[in-house]
C-alpha cells in the first residue's frame, strides 16, 4: 500500500539544485516524500543517511549534493530510486580552482577565554602530561612498562596538577634512510610530541642501536623540556631531556626502574604549573572526522564548521587534514584561499597524491571505505564534500606539510593521509590543542595528549555509543540548527581546554592511536 503521510525531516534537501536528498531517517518503499517543491514516491527502502533520487536522472548526467557534483549516473535513473555506489560512478572531471577569488568575513564575536596552562613561548596548554617517549618500536614495551608504573594514579595526592603520565609509543624508528625524508618526518612528529603545549615534562627512551637514536633527535630539534613554571619567582630555563638507551642501561628491568624515577624527579616540576585564565585565541583546534556516513556533512561537520569559524573568530587557529577527503572538493576551498600562491600549495598537494596513489595501482577514490558506504556515502567526491564543511566558511590562510607547526591564526590545512590514526598524530603534532572527532558509525579514537571531543552524527548511534559521544549533532535532523549545535560545540571546546574530561579521556583511550605517517619503504 503507498503511504501519503508527509513527515517533517524524513530527508533533507541540502540545496535548491541538488537532484537527492538525504535520509533523515529511514524511508520506507512507497513513502510520498514532499519537500522543496518535489513530490516523489520512494520506489525502494531508503537508509538512514542514503540518497533518495529527486528527478529522473539520466545515464552519464552530474548527481549533485551539497550544489556539487558527487558522481555521475551509471544508468538511467528513476526518480524515487535508491542512489549508491550501485548506480553511481566517480568519473573525473575538471574543477574550476578560482584562485583566491572569494574573500569570506569573519564573524564579529565577544571574546571568551579558558583556563589554560600558559607556556614561555606564549602557547597554552589544555592539558598538563609528562611523556614518555619511544624513539623506536624496539623501546616501546618499555616506555608502556615506564607509563604502567604510574597508573595507580597514587601520585595524584603529592601532585594534583599533573593530568597524567602517558607513553608514545610506534611501529618505526629502524630500518629507514638515516636522515632521509622518513627519518626527518618522524623526528618532526616526536619533537612535535616533546614540544606540545600539553606537555610539560617528557623523557626519551630507545634501544641505543636505532636509526632514530635519541640524541640525534634532541640536536637536530633543539629538545628542551619546559622546566618548572616558576623558581624563586621567575621562570625556570629549559633543560636538555633525559635520555635513556635499554643497551646502556642494562636491559628491560634497570631501564624501567631508572625511568621511571627520572620521570617521578619530573613530577614536582611540572605541578608547579597552574590553569590561569586564557583568551580563546590560544585554542588551536584540530577538525577531523572518521567512520562517516551520509549525514556527517549534514549535522555533524557543519557543526564543527561553526564552531572553527568562531574560533577564528577569537582569533584562534583550526586546522583541516586529511588531503584524500577533500579529493573533489578542493576547489572550494582554493576560491577561498588568501592568495594565489597558498591555493596553489593545496593543488600541489593534490596532485602528488595522485602520483604517489598512481605508483601503488591505486585510486583515491578506494575511500570511502566499506563501513561508510554502509552509511549512505557513495564517492569519494561526495564523502569530501561532507568533510570539508569542517573548514566553517572563513579564508584558508596556509597550507603546511606533516606535522609542521601551526602557527597562523584563521583556517589552515595540514597534508596528512585521511586514514584517522596518522591524520590526527599529524595534526597534534602541529601543535593542536583541542581535536574535534566527528563520527556517524561510531569512532572510538583519542589520542593524548589532546582532549578528543567526539560529535555523533545521527542520534542512534549517539544513542548506542553514548559512553563514547560528548556531542550529539543528530539533532539537527530533528529541531535543532547547525548554528545552535555549533554554538554549543564552541562551548564545549572551552570547557574540554579547561580542563573537563571528554569521553576518550574518561576511557583511558589515547596512547595506541599515535601513528606517525611513513611515505616510503621500511628497508
Amino acid at each position: 500500500m503507498t503511504t501519503t503521510a508527509v513527515e517533517t525531516r524524513r530527508a533533507v534537501l541540502l540545496r535548491p539544485e541538488d537532484n537527492v536528498a538525504v535520509a533523515a531517517r529511514p524511508i520506507p518503499k512507497g513513502f510520498r516524500l514532499e519537500l522543496g517543491g518535489y513530490s516523489v514516491e520512494v520506489r525502494e527502502p531508503i537508509g538512514l543517511g542514503h540518497k533518495v533520487c529527486l528527478v529522473d536522472i539520466p545515464a552519464r548526467a552530474a548527481v549533485l549534493k551539497y550544489g556539487q557534483i558527487i558522481g555521475f549516473a551509471a544508468r538511467d535513473i528513476a526518480a524515487g530510486s535508491w542512489i549508491h555506489d550501485h548506480n553511481l560512478t566517480a568519473d573525473l572531471f575538471s574543477r574550476d580552482y578560482a584562485f583566491a577569488t572569494e574573500n569570506p568575513p569573519v564573524p564579529q564575536v565577544k571574546p571568551r577565554t579558558f583556563q589554560g596552562f600558559l607556556r614561555p613561548d606564549g602557547r597554552v596548554g589544555t592539558r598538563n602530561y609528562i611523556a614518555v617517549i619511544s624513539t623506536v618500536n624496539c623501546s616501546a614495551s618499555t616506555s608502556k612498562y615506564i607509563a604502567d608504573r604510574f597508573r595507580d594514579n597514587t601520585w595524584k595526592r603529592d601532585f594534583p596538577n599533573v593530568d597524567g603520565v602517558f607513553a608514545i609509543t610506534h611501529k618505526g624508528g629502524c630500518g629507514l634512510p638515516f636522515e632521509g625524508s622518513d627519518h626527518q618526518l618522524l623526528e618532526r612528529v616526536l619533537a612535535g610530541f616533546a614540544g606540545h603545549p600539553n606537555v610539560a615534562a617528557y623523557v626519551l627512551v630507545g634501544l641505543g642501536c636505532e636509526v632514530n637514536f635519541a640524541r640525534h633527535l634532541v640536536d637536530a630539534r633543539d629538545l628542551v623540556t619546559l622546566g618548572g613554571a616558576k623558581t624563586n619567582g621567575r621562570s625556570s630555563e629549559p633543560v636538555r631531556p633525559r635520555v635513556l638507551n635499554i643497551q646502556d642501561e642494562g636491559g628491560i628491568s634497570k631501564t624501567v626502574d631508572a625511568a621511571a624515577k627520572a620521570v617521578y624527579d619530573l613530577m614536582p616540576i611540572a605541578n608547579e604549573w597552574r590553569r590561569t585564565e586564557q583568551p580563546a585565541s590560544k585554542i588551536v583546534l584540530a577538525l577531523e572526522c572518521g567512520g562517516s556516513d551520509g549525514n556527517s556533512g549534514v549535522t555533524a561537520n557543519p557543526a564543527a564548521g561553526i564552531a572553527a569559524d568562531l574560533v577564528i573568530a577569537q582569533g584562534g587557529s583550526a586546522v583541516l587534514g586529511e588531503t584524500t577527503e577533500i579529493y573533489g572538493a578542493e576547489h572550494l576551498l582554493t576560491r577561498r584561499a588568501v592568495s594565489a600562491e597558498v591555493g596553489g600549495k593545496l593543488i600541489d598537494r593534490i596532485k602528488w597524491w595522485e602520483w604517489y596513489t598512481g605508483i601503488f595501482n591505486a585510486e583515491i577514490n578506494n575511500n570511502p571505505s566499506p563501513g561508510n558506504k554502509a552509511g549512505g556515502l557513495s564517492t569519494i567526491y561526495e564523502k569530501s564534500l561532507g568533510a570539508l564543511a569542517k573548514a566553517g566558511s572563513t579564508a584558508l590562510r596556509e597550507v603546511v606539510g606533516y606535522a609542521e607547526p601551526v602557527v597562523t591564526p584563521g583556517l589552515v590545512f595540514m597534508d596528512t593521509p585521511g586514514y584517522d590514526p596518522p591524520c590526527t598524530t599529524g595534526l597534534i603534532a602541529g601543535g593542536a590543542n583541542v581535536l574535534i572527532f566527528t563520527t556517524g558509525r561510531g569512532s572510538v579514537l583519542g589520542l593524548k595528549p589532546a582532549p578528543c571531543i567526539k560529535v555523533a552524527t545521527n542520534t542512534p548511534m549517539y544513542n548506542r555509543m553514548a559512553d563514547d559521544m560528548d556531542l550529539n549533532a543528530g539533532t539537527i535532523l530533528e529541531a535543532e540548527t547547525v548554528e545552535e549545535v555549533g554554538a554549543r560545540l564552541f562551548d564545549l571546546i572551552l570547557t574540554t581546554a579547561s580542563g573537563e574530561q571528554t569521553k576518550s579521556e574518561r576511557n583511558g583511550v589515547g596512547e595506541e592511536e599515535f601513528s606517525p605517517w611513513q611515505i616510503g619503504p621500511i628497508l
